[in-house]
């Protein structure tokens, strides 16, 4: 069970508890649907320059972003649901319904929405009429500063955190994160910093990367994330609260997340691509291309 996770209205930084909301009103916003936000809209402005270095119009952005925000959000949600299916079979059809839709309760998952995101990124390429997997490599490249944006939303909902730390010395920010457990004030490790600040790093490599890099062989940037990111997260995921780890199917007896198992695939997967690509482009086994000719 990780559904309604959310049990507190307040993260607590520097020994102070701050609203996780901002209310105009009626209306509450959650800082976490603001990081969410703020990381779209920073990946779209850094992504403008990418594009014209790279000879493309930088108002396909916008293009990408109509298909890409809704596929995101019912990836993730999708994902969410299928890899904990049994938390959301209720005695009736439609409140087994409502459980699955109700996002505004919590529960997305990254993977998900990376998924979708590329569905997105496939739609507006063939109505477009532009290379995909061109467009794969920009993805691929901003989604990691969109990720290092998106983490604070945990650290804002108290959530997904590491094992809990016993050491004084070692009960500081950014190593740890006060956590407020059912009245509770303990320290945390903070792996919503340490993601954030790996996925800063993959994207600063990846967005120099394919600046810098001339020709149109498309490809890399993409397998370079898919590796990037299934190591970052197949580690960290190991840290989590047992709460936290997404079960497979369902099944929360499986000793290994199902998201370490996803991220192996994704590394797999990541370095075929690059080493397909490297293929074609003869970069290696020049000697058997020369043959097939």
């Amino acid at each position: 069970m990780i559904s309604n996770l959310l049990v507190v209205d307040h993260f607590i930084l520097g020994g102070m508890e701050f609203k996780n909301s901002i209310s105009i009103g009626p209306i509450h916003i959650m800082l976490y649907a603001l990081a969410i936000v703020t990381g779209m809209i920073t990946c779209c402005l850094v992504a403008i320059p990418l594009f014209k270095k790279r000879g493309d119009k930088p108002d396909f952005i916008l293009d990408l972003m109509i298909c890409i925000v809704p596929c995101c959000i019912v990836g993730a949600r999708l994902w969410y649901v299928i890899f904990d299916i049994k938390s959301f079979i209720k005695p009736t059809f439609w409140e087994s319904v409502y459980s699955m839709i109700a996002i505004w309760e919590g529960g997305l998952a990254i993977y998900g929405g990376v998924a979708g995101g590329a569905l997105g990124v496939f739609i507006a390429c063939k109505i477009r009429k532009v290379s995909v997997i061109r467009c794969f490599d920009y993805g691929a490249t901003m989604l990691p500063l969109g990720q290092a944006i998106g983490r604070w939303g945990n650290f804002f909902n108290q959530e997904v955190y590491g094992q809990k730390i016993t050491n004084p010395s070692l009960q500081f920010f950014p190593l740890a994160v006060q956590i407020d457990t059912s009245g509770s004030v303990e320290w945390y490790q903070a792996l919503f910093f340490y993601e954030s600040m790996l996925n800063l790093l993959a994207f600063a490599v990846l967005y120099i990367f394919l600046f810098k890099r001339k020709g149109n062989s498309n490809g890399y940037s993409t397998g370079m994330y898919f590796i990037a990111y299934g190591i970052i997260r197949g580690i960290l995921e190991n840290f989590r609260q047992a709460e936290y780890n997404l079960p497979l199917f369902g099944n929360s007896d499986v000793k290994i997340p199902a998201m370490v198992l996803v991220s192996i695939i994704l590394v797999i997967a990541g370095a075929v691509i690059i080493a397909l690509r490297a293929y074609k482009d003869g970069l290696i086994f020049k000697g058997a291309k020369k043959a097939e000719k």
